[in-house]
């Protein structure tokens, strides 16, 4: 199994960015963005389940990101709007078969991919 994310970049405060994590393998019951900033622990960004039945984002993204997934292309994607110096970070997808208690938190998933890097100027 294998996550390979894309997208990130530099971007203004107030803009927008798509990041898309492509998935080879097993499918997996959740998938999620998680984001590092530098000297601090890995968030939870957003998650949602393959049936689409559960989607969960975090308080500080949350009406502004829009996760979402195309089954058929087996990718992950991750819309960022309204960008704000806050969000910079490298940003993770992952996978995994979390119970929904643990579906907003790294224990729960599996598998990662390599992140990739969005910083947001102001």
């Amino acid at each position: 199994v294998q996550l390979q994310a894309s997208g990130g970049g530099l971007v203004q405060a107030g803009g927008s960015l798509r990041l898309t994590c492509a998935a080879s393998g097993r499918t997996f019951r959740s998938y999620g963005w998680f984001r590092q900033a530098p000297g601090k622990e890995r968030e939870f960004v957003a998650t949602l389940r393959s049936t689409g039945n559960r989607i969960v984002y975090a308080d500080s993204v949350k009406g502004r990101f829009t996760i979402s997934r195309d089954n058929a292309k087996n990718t992950v994607s991750l819309e960022m709007n309204s960008l704000k110096p806050e969000d910079t970070a490298v940003y993770y997808c992952a996978a995994g078969n979390p119970i929904i208690i643990f579906d907003s938190a790294p224990e729960g998933y599996t598998h990662w991919g390599q992140g990739t890097l969005v910083t947001v100027s102001s």
